[in-house]
């Protein structure tokens, strides 16, 4: 295609750039940088949050493992390559991103804070909401890391615990309950530094598990209690929700590259012949794996190496169950582990892997299905609906989300600010009022103390 056809868009704001609108919603652009793949995709979301997908470009991921940059160079080459397939596609130049991060540099805490309500009639507004979550934006933590996402879990006005809502309420005290995900500055940076090289600006950084779950859960299963697990190659994701909040998150730094690096040393072979095995013939479960022999091609002219299926099923169960032990310490450590109501939802790559729900099933007693993104895509765009999208998709719908919310926050400070402006020019006019009667009835009283003042020296 050539550069004149290709329209180029800006995400920001909607007064600023028309043109990040089309018929099928707001145009977003996001970057999914994994450990084997990096994923470029644009397209446009409705107000249903329905996202048609206008370009995709996929290239082979280069200096990332376990989710962290480790060669930047090679990573920018990749996220260039994986653009300019997207562009190609969708006939739109974007410049600013949504980029995904993870790694097991990721670790979760939780937060209180408080604030006395300025106002008044002692109003909560939107502003006092945004001052709670600037207040934990600046707490002090380990040296080398930062915050990257505050999310609220629940508020309490004066005494009235469990508010999710607290704008419009009355009170004299507002207190909340945060989760806060905290990240190595040195693995976002180079995570910016990536992008930066290919030409591109990063808008704001989404944990992918929380991108993923926009992509895969339903309000209901969010609402009755439910774990996302997102199987990468690289690492493991985890959130878990309930009662419609996010209430963990958690990356653990194991993925689908171990099960291959297990499979190449067992059985001796390339790593590309290992990954082959378990994408083909791999199951999570020996048992119920076939006696067959495969046969994989000899290197340099040697003789062929005969791997027994049911050994190679083995080795895949071996990893398979010690990534559930971790989710299954994960999700005791979260405080919720009798409020799992919907059970665990598996996605990414490694949800692929046959026989993986029932052994998740078997060790956790819970129940398990695959996630796929299919309720987050227009009717068109089924063939981009697989796990290994999920936090693809999640990172569009995330991004829109974060857009539609920083607007409704605009307005919601700018109304506020002209009410205050009415109520001040109010009280202003009643003062000016009382202090004219005032004024009139002391004028009046001098008039008269005057007036018998002068009848008393004639007198």
């Amino acid at each position: 295609m050539d550069h004149e056809e290709i329209t180029r868009i800006n995400n920001k704001s909607i007064a600023e750039n028309s043109d990040k609108f089309t018929k099928d919603g707001r145009i977003i652009a996001a970057i999914d940088i994994g450990t084997t793949k990096i994923v470029a995709i644009i397209g446009a979301v409705s107000e249903e949050g329905k996202v048609k997908v206008l370009g995709m470009g996929k290239s082979n991921s280069q200096g990332v493992s376990r989710g962290v940059v480790l060669n930047i160079e090679k990573a920018s080459a990749s996220i260039q390559e994986a653009v300019r397939m997207a562009e190609n596609e969708s006939g739109i130049q974007f410049d600013n991103v949504y980029v995904g991060i993870a790694g097991q540099h990721i670790k979760s805490m939780k937060n209180r804070h408080s604030k006395y309500i300025q106002s008044k009639d002692n109003e909560i507004k939107q502003s006092d909401v945004d001052d709670l979550l600037e207040d934990m934006h600046n707490i002090a933590l380990d040296a080398g890391e930062e915050i990257i996402h505050v999310i609220p879990q629940n508020y309490t006005v004066d005494n009235e615990s469990g508010v999710k809502q607290p704008i419009g309420m009355f009170g004299k005290c507002l207190e909340a309950n945060f989760h806060i995900v905290v990240g190595e500055i040195g693995s976002a940076k180079h995570i910016y530094k990536s992008v930066e090289r290919a030409d591109l600006k990063v808008d704001k950084m989404i944990l992918e598990p929380l991108a993923s779950s926009s992509a895969v859960l339903s309000n209901d299963e969010k609402e009755i209690g439910v774990v996302m697990v997102d199987i990468g190659g690289g690492t493991t994701d985890l959130a878990i929700y309930y009662d419609g909040i996010l209430r963990h998150t958690a990356v653990i730094p194991f993925g689908g590259n171990v099960i291959t690096m297990d499979i190449k040393d067992a059985c001796g072979i390339l790593h590309r012949q290992a990954e082959l095995l378990k994408v083909q013939f791999g199951t999570a479960l020996g048992e119920a794996s076939p006696e067959d022999i495969v046969s994989i091609k000899g290197i340099s002219g040697r003789e062929p190496k005969k791997i027994s299926i049911k050994f190679l099923s083995k080795v895949i169960q071996a990893r398979m169950e010690e990534i559930i032990d971790h989710v299954v310490f994960e999700i005791e450590n979260s405080g919720f582990v009798d409020k799992i109501g919907a059970g665990i939802t598996i996605t990414g790559g490694g949800a692929l892997l046959k026989h993986l729900r029932q052994l998740m099933s078997y060790k956790t007693s819970l129940d398990v299905n695959v996630g796929y993104p299919s309720r987050a895509l227009s009717a068109e765009n089924q063939e981009v609906n697989l796990p290994i999208y999920s936090t693809s998709i999640g990172l569009l719908l995330s991004g829109y989300q974060l857009e539609k919310e920083n607007e409704f926050k605009e307005v919601k400070n700018e109304t506020e600010e002209v009410d205050d402006k009415l109520i001040d020019s109010e009280e202003e006019m009643e003062m000016e009022d009382e202090y004219g009667e005032n004024n009139f009835f002391n004028q009046l009283k001098e008039k008269v103390g005057n007036f018998f003042e002068d009848k008393s020296s004639k007198m």
